[in-house]
């Protein structure tokens, strides 16, 4: 290895290093101890975790009940969230891309909600659900105002939909526009010349042509609402009942509410597999729809 060489094997270190030492002290070493203490009985105070094979897997799929509804509140969240984000943020593209004064201002405001943490964004929204929405409601006496938001399992479902919704469909948007901005202007100019109405040149020329975009989007949207926690944790709680608990959730109350570091390990692998199917899935599906320009 001449001096050159090995000059550009030490700018590589020096810029790679430090990001590859803390991915593997802070990520791969703890992913590689969690799959071992999801084979283990341990409550995460003991110095020693007792080996116990799978009974960990096995409980989940058998007799973990909370599990379950978790799992189910987390797919159904994850539908609805990341197909109403998704088709609200392309139709607000698709208005914010053509010839408007106000076109910037307008995406900037839609954007500004997924600047808002995670957190504070849940108790906004618990506040916004418990005291103006009740407050406008007896004014009103408008019916969408005086549903009990935080109160019953549906309502708590589709007032987190809401809540998702509003935050990161403007991060979305943003992606849509540049993707429709990107369109070159020869082909949008010689499908009107053929004829095309507004719906064939959307069908058959815009949507076609975002579908990277779509990929992008619907991969983003899935890793969001999959892995969602602290908005919901701030919002519900996971109440009533456990009605609203995302499976993130119920892996957090497992390790460290209940000090079953064995059995939570053994959730997050499970949803780690899941997720990654999910999401594989997802991009080699829509990889297949993308077309060239």
């Amino acid at each position: 290895m001449d001096r050159k060489q090995l000059r550009t094997v030490k700018d590589d270190l020096l810029f790679i290093g430090p990001g590859v030492a803390f991915f593997v002290g802070i990520v791969l070493i703890s992913f590689v101890l969690g799959i071992y203490y999801s084979f283990t009985e341990w409550n995460g105070v003991d110095k020693e975790a007792i080996w116990i094979g799978v009974r960990n897997y096995i409980e989940i799929f058998s007799g973990d009940e909370q599990a379950g509804i978790s799992a189910l509140f987390t797919a159904r969240f994850t539908a609805a969230s990341v197909v109403i984000a998704n088709l609200l943020a392309f139709v607000l593209a698709l208005a914010l891309t053509r010839a408007l004064k106000t076109d910037k201002v307008l995406r900037t405001i839609i954007f500004l909600p997924n600047i808002i943490g995670g957190i504070i964004l849940g108790f906004i929204w618990r506040f916004i659900y418990v005291n103006t929405f009740e407050t406008i409601g007896n004014l009103t006496g408008i019916g969408f105002f005086e549903l009990p938001w935080l109160g019953t399992a549906e309502t708590g479902f589709w007032g987190s939909v809401i809540v998702f919704v509003w935050q990161r469909t403007g991060y979305l948007m943003v992606i849509y526009v540049a993707s429709i901005i990107g369109i070159k202007d020869e082909l949008i100019e010689a499908a009107r010349i053929d004829g095309a109405t507004g719906i064939q040149l959307l069908r058959r020329v815009i949507l076609p042509l975002t579908v990277p975009a779509i990929t992008v989007c619907l991969f983003l949207a899935l890793s969001w609402t999959t892995k969602m926690f602290d908005v919901i944790y701030a919002l519900t709680r996971g109440g009533p009942y456990g009605s609203t608990e995302t499976f993130a959730m119920n892996i957090y109350f497992e390790a460290f509410s209940s000090n079953n570091y064995g059995l939570g390990s053994a959730k997050a692998i499970v949803f780690f597999i899941v997720v990654g199917i999910i999401s594989t899935a997802q991009v080699l599906i829509t990889k297949r729809w993308e077309v060239e320009e």
